[in-house]
């Protein structure tokens, strides 16, 4: 897989002598842009794009700031150009019309973040740009309109088809297992020894998704655990004195922590397609494994008890495992989602919610987040396109009978119902 990274990134990366003699353009970075999207020579253009990006990562956020605000209002579209647009199509539809009209409707900003990608490096700089715009912009219209075309571009360019799945083991490169460790977002590594501990023994394993032009840069990450039975505790998987078996003898494989490892990519969905591509890849080398689960977080919990003024003893681990069967199960939010984002992600996928465990994370992060609540997803292979399709169609939210009965001993039902 290493090699194919690298051979697909000499593709996605194309290397160019540098012309300028080293010549740097004093100009604003937001009248460089201008001009780039105006350029007409490829070399031009290579070097006008160079110029931005190494500008753009030198400035102060306030500087940055205002560099959005120009190419969101000076290289937006033309609303008058769109009607326009729109009434010549509608009056005689044709191949010419069309392309008024679509040439009228894309934002000059995307052509402009087109040939920024132009350039060596760029993918990865552009992902710490839309970081930055996700920082800086939030609440502002024109600069989240902005954010809509770094979505549809890179909803492109970070599609399936261009990543890249590889194994993380104990003897993959330093620098990538520095960034496992930095970026694990669940339960933290706090060592070298835990990430050996989570990486070396045959029954523990970790995939992550790369993208070519970022072959260094891990996208997303999951930590997977083989046992035999479906484990209630985190603590239990990741303790130092456990006795590791054969990968043969497991028939579980456990999801329990998955990290997404760029800012840049908030919203551009590829955790679906890791946990499945893993699942499969893992059930034709390991026959032996029966059953997919995770042992997810339930991060929405005691925020959502505390925004409903609801009653709750977090002391108390039955009523805190019924409390949370009733939350995954019954808080909604925006459009009837469920409220909490793993359940969200989950059901999405086409996971059921098949066991909540009290006590399963004792962290200072496991207790102030749920309680130390933790729930299993079950993933079953042969179901989850039609779980998919049911949860995207009806929001129901797919859970076992333990669950919904738990739900029904919630004190915080008992509290809405009166």
């Amino acid at each position: 897989m290493s090699l194919l990274a690298d051979l697909l990134s000499t593709v996605f990366e194309r290397r160019y002598l540098w012309p300028g003699g080293g010549q740097r353009d004093s100009r604003p970075i937001s009248e460089l842009a201008e001009d780039l999207v105006g350029s007409a020579g490829e070399t031009s253009g290579l070097m006008l794009a160079q110029e931005v990006i190494s500008g753009f990562e030198g400035l102060e956020d306030e500087e940055k700031l205002a560099f959005f605000t120009h190419i969101a209002n000076q290289l937006n579209i033309d609303p008058e150009a769109v009607r326009n647009g729109l009434d010549a199509y509608e009056q005689a539809p044709s191949k010419d019309s069309y392309r008024t009209f679509m040439a009228a409707v894309e934002p000059r900003r995307q052509e402009l973040i087109r040939r920024l990608n132009r350039v060596p490096g760029a993918t990865g700089a552009l992902v710490r740009m839309r970081a930055d715009l996700l920082r800086l912009g939030r609440g502002i219209p024109e600069l989240e309109a902005l954010d809509q075309d770094f979505r549809h571009l890179f909803a492109s360019w970070f599609n399936r088809g261009f990543l890249v799945l590889r194994p993380i083991n104990w003897q993959s490169p330093a620098n990538i297992l520095e960034k496992i460790i930095a970026y694990e977002a669940v339960h933290a590594i706090d060592s070298w020894d835990d990430l050996r501990r989570r990486l070396q023994p045959a029954d523990r394993r970790c995939f992550a998704f790369f993208h070519p032009a970022m072959p260094d840069e891990p996208l997303i990450f999951v930590e997977v655990a083989l046992t035999k039975g479906i484990p209630g505790s985190v603590q239990a998987l990741l303790t130092e004195d456990r006795t590791p078996m054969t990968a043969d003898e497991a028939d579980t494989a456990v999801f329990y922590s998955i990290s997404n490892c760029q800012a840049g990519l908030a919203s551009i969905s590829f955790g679906n397609s890791l946990i499945k591509q893993v699942a499969a890849d893992l059930a034709a080398e390991l026959p032996g494994l029966k059953t997919f689960v995770t042992l997810s977080p339930i991060p929405g919990l005691a925020g959502w008890i505390a925004k409903e003024g609801l009653e709750w003893d977090p002391s108390d681990p039955e009523q805190v495992k019924a409390d949370a069967a009733h939350y995954l199960l019954s808080a909604k939010g925006r459009g009837g989602l469920p409220f909490d984002p793993v359940a969200r992600f989950h059901l999405g996928n086409g996971a059921i919610i098949h066991a909540v465990h009290a006590d399963a994370d004792t962290s200072d992060k496991g207790r102030a987040q749920s309680g130390g609540a933790m729930v299993n997803y079950l993933y079953d292979l042969k179901k989850v396109a039609q779980n998919h399709e049911q949860f995207a169609t009806t929001l129901k939210v797919a859970a076992t009978a333990e669950v919904r009965a738990l739900a029904a001993a919630s004190k915080t039902h008992k509290t809405e119902s009166n």
